[in-house]
């Protein structure tokens, strides 16, 4: 097989031609500043981004006047848990998270220790799941914010978001959800889930880089992140990128056409690599849940290897796939979320994550699998843990 094969869309997606014709109007046509209403090139500016907004409120059963656009999901993380608790912190200074949240979580929360916020990390156990007792019973009379991913970007696994929601209400403690990595992978219901504050991002389902949001349920009590202008209802300063609003717009409504065709394939194309890894290679272990998961992630460990070695000879062989999450792919620390699932040291290091995406062939699959298997005997031939196990 000559063409690239690329497995890495956790890290980011292609943006799709529609969404790419879509923007381009607005910069050459409609390119007018949304706060310049006054006349007509100002006025398509707005109504563009009043139509995106509808579309991706819509998407996630939410109101439009909800939805505010960011940058992307580590702003939308940072403004929630920031704006929490800093307009919250008269009721108290105690956040709840776990021990696989993304770094925008994580980094976000030991820099409120600076302003004497506390942060319980709660654990996950093998398969990267929450314990609702274990949640439960950290919750704190201080307690003001509950922060768990929708799912995985690592592992997979998706979490019990309903039951979460329900916790959180009960105790009338806010919840945010980190859900860029669930966005199209899952279907999301804010309301049915108790969702207050939910997080995400454009360039994972096949829309444009720079350009995410942040839901906000309507009562939702928080400090803004940006201050300056009156854009995005006096609560995200900055003038608006009218092009890459448009391009999430554009992505979500095809995304909500062929939602459920495209779940139905990519797990029959999940099942199928593992499947495939496991009937070919001896010695590997599926990481993450192996129901409750993505639709479009595979994350194996390979024993007695690297997998920092495995990626090298993948790209070799025109596949592109990753070791872990894209924004820490320049550390040689294993990854955080499969230590916290209980994997030593050197099995997390001999961990590759495979996502496919919505132009991933059978064929393909099959190639990867079968390239895998001799990569992995190929290490292995040259291991000294391996030739001593």
């Amino acid at each position: 097989m000559s063409k690239k094969i690329y497995f890495d869309n956790a890290a980011t997606t292609k943006v799709r031609k529609e969404v790419v014709d879509e923007m381009m109007k607005y910069f050459t046509e409609y390119y007018g500043n949304p706060s310049s209403g006054i006349y007509e090139i100002g006025r398509s500016s707005k109504e563009a981004i009043d139509k995106a907004r509808n579309i991706i409120a819509s998407f996630i059963n939410a109101n439009e006047s909800e939805l505010f656009f960011t940058s992307g999901g580590t702003e939308s993380d940072n403004w929630a848990i920031k704006g929490v608790a800093f307009a919250n912190q008269d009721k108290g200074k105690h956040i709840i998270t776990t021990k696989i949240e993304h770094h925008a979580v994580l980094h976000t929360c030991e820099y409120l220790k600076k302003f004497g916020f506390e942060t319980t990390y709660l654990n996950v156990d093998k398969y990267g799941m929450v314990d609702l007792e274990e949640l439960k019973n950290s919750i704190r009379p201080d307690t003001i914010l509950i922060s768990i991913m929708y799912a995985n970007n690592e592992i997979g696994t998706v979490q019990p978001i309903e039951e979460i929601g329900k916790i959180a209400k009960e105790h009338k403690i806010i919840f945010h959800t980190d859900a860029v990595q669930a966005l199209g992978g899952v279907k999301i219901d804010v309301k049915k889930e108790n969702i207050d504050l939910m997080s995400m991002s454009a360039h994972k389902v096949h829309g444009p880089k720079g350009i995410g949001a942040l839901y906000i349920r309507k009562g939702v009590k928080l400090d803004n992140f940006m201050h300056g202008g009156a854009q995005e209802r006096r609560k995200r300063a900055g003038t608006e990128s009218v092009q890459n609003i448009v391009g999430f717009g554009k992505a979500v409504e095809l995304m909500s056409l062929e939602f459920d065709e495209k779940i139905t394939k990519l797990k029959s194309l999940r099942d199928r690599l593992i499947e495939g890894i496991k009937n070919n290679i001896e010695d590997v272990l599926l990481n993450g849940h192996p129901e409750k998961r993505l639709p479009n992630n595979v994350n194996f460990s390979y024993e007695y290897i690297e997998g920092e070695s495995i990626l090298l000879w993948l790209d070799m062989n025109g596949i592109s796939a990753s070791s872990g999450s894209a924004c820490t792919s320049g550390s040689l620390d294993p990854s955080h979320v499969l230590l916290a699932t209980g994997l030593d040291h050197g099995t997390a290091h001999g961990s590759i994550r495979f996502t496919i995406g919505d132009e991933t062939t059978e064929e393909e699959i099959d190639f990867v699998v079968e390239q895998m298997k001799e990569i992995v005997q190929k290490l292995r031939n040259m291991s000294p843990l391996y030739k001593k196990h």
